[in-house]
This record gives structure tokens, sequence and C-alpha cells, in this order.
């Protein structure tokens, strides 16, 4: 194991400063994300053994409520018939089947449970992004493939749990499930926002909402 390594968000040299459970993390003094060491990543094989565990039901009171902190400030900002992504949706596309509720036409994307790739080469008025960042092996190829997609004026919503407390991180429960291997700051994202040129809000605790400027903007 080295004492650095390049972080996955914005490429500077983070330093390592925890191992646990046998598993190395860095953080990031530029970006302020933490990230599992790169050469410990779960293997596809692993990752979708893990995913066939969660329980996402469109019909579930608590789930749909969990949602509602990302689709109520994201409802309140999109014109009626907007055209969405749901990336990441998961087994059970609860969110999408929330948006579509609301007179909201949403394609679904997810490298195990949806995997057609059309969806990726339209463009967007919003892309939600629930419960996945966490997830990004490389997450700066990532963003930019959600970034690329979305037209001017449009958001992309995100909820993630920020991780905020260093000092607790070996026993947060969010660090514990393997398939997370990158860990995001609310100012992990003001920084994605500067470097896009984009706005942010940050409506709830772990609720992101980017927006690209529109042409007159």
């Amino acid at each position: 194991m080295t004492d650095s390594s390049p972080c996955p968000v914005c490429a500077t040299m983070a330093e390592h400063f925890l191992t646990v459970d046998m598993r190395a993390y860095f953080r990031c003094a530029h970006c302020q994300a933490r990230f599992l060491d790169p050469a410990m990543c779960p293997a596809k094989c692993d990752e979708y053994a893990h995913y066939l565990h969660h329980e996402n039901d469109p019909d579930d009171p608590d789930y749909r409520r969990f949602l509602s902190k990302l689709a109520d400030p994201l409802l309140a900002e999109l014109a009626p018939g907007s055209h969405g992504l749901d990336y990441g949706c998961g087994p059970g596309p609860a969110l999408a089947h929330m948006l579509r509720e609301a007179g909201h036409d949403v394609a679904l994307y997810d490298p195990f449970f949806a995997p057609e790739p059309a969806p990726l080469d339209d463009s967007y008025d919003f892309v939600t992004c629930t419960e996945v960042a966490e997830h990004f092996h490389d997450p700066r190829e990532d963003f930019a493939r959600l970034r690329d997609m979305i037209r001017a004026g449009g958001i992309l919503a995100i909820i993630t749990c920020f991780q905020d407390d260093d000092t607790h991180f070996a026993d947060w429960h969010y660090r514990k499930d393997p398939t997370h291997v990158v860990f995001f700051r609310a100012h992990t994202f003001r920084y994605l926002a500067a470097q896009w040129g984009w706005q942010i809000t940050i409506p709830a605790k772990d609720v992101v909402l980017l927006r690209r400027p529109t042409d007159t903007d």
C-alpha cells in the first residue's frame, strides 16, 4: 500500500488516512473526497450479488418518504412534462415511479438491472442519481457522463450520504457497505459545480441539485 493515491474525483494526490478491516482509505485535501484504495474496489460480480439484497419497493411508504427529500425540491424546479433519466435505478425504480406520477417522462439506466445503453445517448432536462455516486469506481468519468447528458438549464439531482466526520469514519455504517468506495462532502460537490460553471443547491443534508446554465445565464 502507498502513502498517497490520485483522487478519483479531482485527480489531486490524496494522502492515506486510515486502514480498517484490511481496507485502505485516502482523503483529498483539494476536493475533500474520501475514497477506498482503487486496487481494493469490489469485482462486478460481487457488487451484483450485494445489490440483489437491496429493497427498493416503489410502494414502500418509508422508501418513498426517503426519496421525497430529493423528489420534492426537484419537482419544484421542473417544467411540466420534463424528460429525465433515473441513472442507477436499481431493481425497483421507485424514484422514477414517483416522478412519472407527477407527469414527467423518465427513462431508466442501470449497469446491472437496466443495462440497455440507448438511454445514455439521449439528452435530458434532469438526471437523478440516488444512492449511486458512492459506488462509482471512476467518479470523474461517471460525473462527466452525467453532465454531458443534461440539457441547458437542466438539473443533476443526487442523494449520497455526506461524509462529515473522519473521527467516526471507521464505525460509519456507510463505509461498512463493501460496495461503497467513494465518499463526498458538500464541499466536493461545490468543487464540481465550480469546475463545471454550474449552479449548486443543497436543499437538505445528503441532497444536491446541480443546474447547468442556460444560454442566457
